[in-house]
């Protein structure tokens, strides 16, 4: 597997290539980099696929975004990549936030795409319930008690201590820019340009994922037009990494399949 870079704008872009054959572009998820998906590339690499595993804006080594950047933004930035890679079509895999770009590049530019795979993908913005509200409500409590000396010393830790409590720990995590992008992608709900699909699209889930729930595959299932949902029983959200040889099965046979 080779490792590239190239540059879009003044922006440096590394990116990882291995197979020959037809085009597969994978966009990972915010705590799943490029990295993980080597050995999936691998096994597709070879059974015909030229497979690009692409560090986003902001993961890896690749520069982070000038601002805060939209899920639009990216699919932008994904496009470009393509076409830098002279790829006229080629298939999509995103998974978790590389799933919110995938809807919306194939939402805006369906003619683009060979087909679509859609894996533990986010984009369903959930109701705010119980746990939000109280998050928010922690939080302001948290943000005046804890300027006080002597509790401002353990601030840091509560904080996190917070995030973890609501598995927002890769919020947490990101600084600066990325925050601020993190924030800004996980407001936008992308429901409603599920039904704009027009392309061939294969939607994969683990059913104990208990980061972007089951439920939210069936709602896609029912949006996306000449689609088709697969959910694996004894997976979570890093089905990619538990089921890896099953997944790679199933994304060439639907690949092929669309030959």
């Amino acid at each position: 597997m080779s490792e590239r870079e190239i540059k879009s704008g003044n922006q440096k872009v590394l990116f990882k290539q291995t197979g020959q054959g037809l085009p597969l572009i994978f966009l990972h998820g915010w705590a799943f980099p490029s990295r993980k998906w080597k050995k999936l590339a691998g096994q597709l690499a070879d059974q015909g696929f030229c497979v690009y595993l692409l560090f986003l804006p902001g993961f890896g080594r690749t520069s982070p975004p000038p601002k805060p950047w939209s899920v639009s933004d990216f699919s932008e930035f994904v496009l470009k990549f393509a076409q830098k890679q002279n790829l006229k079509k080629f298939f999509l895999l995103g998974h978790s936030f590389g799933g919110r770009i995938a809807i919306k590049l194939a939402a805006t530019h369906s003619e683009k795409l060979l087909g679509l795979i859609l894996c533990g993908a986010a984009g369903i913005r959930p109701k705010r319930g119980i746990r939000y509200w109280s998050f928010f409500a922690l939080a302001k409590i948290g943000t005046f008690l804890f300027s006080f000396f002597p509790l401002s010393l353990f601030e840091s830790f509560a904080r996190r201590f917070l995030y973890f409590l609501v598995r927002e720990r890769d919020y947490y995590k990101a600084k600066g820019v990325m925050r601020e992008t993190m924030k800004k992608v996980v407001e936008e709900d992308l429901t409603s340009f599920l039904p704009k699909i027009k392309v061939p699209t294969l939607i994969i889930w683990g059913e104990k994922d208990k980061v972007v729930p089951v439920s939210n595959a069936y709602i896609m299932g029912s949006k996306v037009s000449n689609s088709e949902v697969v959910v694996f029983k004894d997976a979570g959200h890093a089905l990619p990494f538990q089921k890896t040889k099953e997944l790679a099965k199933i994304v060439r046979e639907f690949c092929r399949s669309l030959k």
